[in-house]
């Protein structure tokens, strides 16, 4: 199965960071894929993707309403949108971050 790896943030860190992570695993696993989900909330990193998550994905999904470090994915495909988008349209996604790896 394909690994996806996303991670969440908010300014707040309560709400959105975690209904946005919550979507884009549902829908992932739904669709057939493996998915681990980083969040960045109110209580600090949960969930923090290591070395090997990153490296066995094959994209990155950022959903995230502030700034955050991407030096880690270097290499990868990566989407970036808001928690708001991740939360609306979570297999829009998925779908593009697969397409982005089939080169298309």
């Amino acid at each position: 199965m394909p690994k996806i790896v996303c991670v969440t943030a908010c300014p707040t860190g309560i709400a959105h960071t975690y209904i946005a992570a919550e979507m884009l695993e549902h829908t992932g696993k739904k669709l057939g894929y493996t998915m681990k989900v980083e969040t960045n909330g109110a209580i600090g990193v949960e969930h923090k993707l290591s070395k090997k998550d990153i490296e066995e994905a094959i994209g990155v999904i950022i959903a995230s309403d502030v700034s955050l470090e991407l030096t880690r994915f270097e290499g990868k495909h990566i989407i970036e949108v808001t928690t708001q988008e991740a939360i609306k349209n979570p297999e829009k996604l998925i779908k593009e971050i697969i397409k982005l790896n089939q080169g298309l």
